[in-house]
């Protein structure tokens, strides 16, 4: 069955950096695009950045354009979001998706504060 697992995120200082990743079965991972969204408390889920299949076409919510980096790692079926000058606002829990389907990892919260 298709799985997407995360890892990673946490907490950390305003400026910092944290590294998300999704670990995907269950499906031809390297057939299809992928997704990173975010939900932060009481908003909606926002789309924060996608990755072609290849990698080799990529885009971002303006809100992270320069800081955060999507990639994968076709041969591992991992899907990566780099997250550098992390901002307050940044706060919120994370999720991968496979893009355009129904299938998402499980979420994990990343919290940025001093």
């Amino acid at each position: 069955q298709v799985q997407l697992v995360q890892s990673g995120g946490g907490l950390v200082q305003p400026g910092g950096s944290l590294r998300l990743s999704c670990a995907a079965s269950g499906f031809t991972f390297s057939l299809v695009a992928m997704s990173w969204y975010r939900q932060a408390p009481g908003k909606e889920r926002e789309l924060v950045a996608t990755i072609s299949s290849t990698g080799g076409s990529t885009n971002y919510a303006d809100s992270v354009k320069g800081r955060f980096t999507i990639s994968r790692d076709n041969a591992k079926k991992i899907v990566y979001l780099q997250m550098n000058s992390l901002k307050p606002e940044d706060t919120a829990v994370y999720y991968c998706r496979w893009s355009t389907s129904d299938y998402w990892g499980q979420g994990t919260q990343v919290t940025v504060s001093s």
